[in-house]
């Protein structure tokens, strides 16, 4: 059946993440810091809701762009949160912020068409530009900049070919965010080579230290700017799969055609359960979400000081949550770290270099999971990588007495 398949699909490689929740599934004793999943369970007024409609009747399908109510308080959300303007016309409830970044990928890109990528950034960014015909080039970021893109790193990277450019802050996998300064600075060359900015925000409310500048809030940048977000990580809605993207009036026709033939509308259920997500917020000051992003904030704080006493070098992330530490201290690569550490100690991480070039020596780890867990794998990171710098000690001494 080989013959029938479509060789773009033949030529991706599997997710490097899934790969090690395949295994972790099969390791009842596994901690696992792979999953970007919060560990706490979606608010009651937001399940009560979701709960209601069903309990109504509420089964039909919406209509494609979804509930009206629905994209009149995320057209408001987004004014009143992050400064960013889009009219419910011109928003579409999504099958989770994925199907947002599907949506806008396939409505811009043509065969060889060039999708600018940070690296390191979310594995399927490069994945849905080879398969809507176009060519994914990574841009590296480095931890000394703060893993964001600069001016010069475009510059270089940008050719006749470039049509987009991915913005993905706060970044899975660093936990790096771009500050409305930094923004600011890579706008002219985003306004001289006439590019579309693809922005995925699904992590705007996960910062530490300040509020997410949205990059359809900076001038002139609206109008060039696809903003996708979603419920799943600050309202712990994963599995409710609902999320959002707003576009000029022209792209958001085109997405808006490509999502009628596929998904055609965003579970009804969830749709409702939103409605409660953010009706709640704006009554209480969106008092659930900064609460999780508190009790992110003591965990982060507590991972970074472990790294750092495992002497593991790591970044300290701005956003998200996810710290992405580097592992050369101890003689492995990513990939050769995060398959000892899973076969000796029973602690899954994902390897970097699943989300680019760039992350060949980190490992990313999630801490959107309990302390008790955190504590208790950090322990186990230490014990492993301190076996391994003295395994790369012990090398070396027999290096240089057998070449004595």
């Amino acid at each position: 059946m080989r013959e029938f398949l479509n060789r773009r699909v033949l030529g991706l490689a599997p997710s490097g993440i899934r790969k090690y929740f395949d295994i972790v599934e099969q390791m009842p004793d596994v901690i696992s810091l792979g999953v970007g999943e919060p560990n706490f369970v979606t608010p009651w007024e937001i399940r009560s809701a979701g709960i209601r409609s069903l309990q109504r009747g509420y089964t039909q399908y919406t209509g494609n762009r979804g509930l009206a109510e629905l994209r009149e308080l995320i057209s408001r959300y987004l004014f009143d949160r992050f400064g960013a303007e889009y009219a419910p016309e011109h928003t579409i409830v999504t099958v989770g912020a994925s199907e947002g970044i599907d949506l806008a990928l396939r409505a811009v890109c043509e065969f060889g068409d060039e999708i600018l990528l940070p690296d390191p950034a979310y594995v399927s960014y490069a994945p849905i530009v080879t398969l809507c015909g176009g060519t994914p080039v990574s841009v590296p970021c480095r931890e000394e900049n703060g893993f964001i893109l600069t001016p010069e790193q475009m510059e270089q990277a940008i050719t006749s070919k470039t049509k987009a450019v991915i913005l993905a802050y706060p970044n899975n996998p660093t936990g790096g965010i771009m500050t409305k300064e930094e923004l600011t600075a890579i706008l002219s060359v985003i306004e001289r080579h006439d590019l579309l900015v693809i922005s995925d925000e699904i992590y705007a409310e996960l910062t530490y230290g300040g509020r997410h500048c949205s990059a359809a809030s900076l001038p002139g940048m609206k109008e060039r700017t696809v903003l996708i977000g979603g419920f799943s990580k600050a309202f712990a809605m994963t599995g409710w799969r609902i999320g959002f993207v707003c576009a000029p009036a022209i792209l958001d026709g085109a997405m808006l055609k490509i999502h009628q033939y596929t998904a055609l509308c965003a579970p009804r259920v969830s749709q409702h359960a939103a409605v409660a997500a953010l009706s709640a917020g704006f009554e209480d000051g969106f008092a659930s979400v900064a609460h999780m992003r508190e009790e992110y904030d003591v965990r982060r704080r507590f991972l970074l000081r472990a790294f750092s006493e495992a002497g593991l070098s790591c970044f300290e992330p701005k956003g998200a949550f996810y710290a992405f530490p580097s592992v050369r201290s101890t003689g492995l690569t990513a990939e050769e770290f995060a398959t000892g550490l899973l076969r000796e100690e029973h602690v899954a991480v994902v390897p970097g270099d699943a989300f680019g070039a760039c992350g060949k020596y980190n490992i990313r780890c999630s801490y959107a999971t309990g302390m008790a867990e955190l504590e208790e794998a950090a322990e186990r990171i230490a014990r492993f990588s301190a076996r391994m710098r003295e395994g790369k000690e012990a090398e070396k001494l027999c290096n240089r007495e057998g070449s004595g």
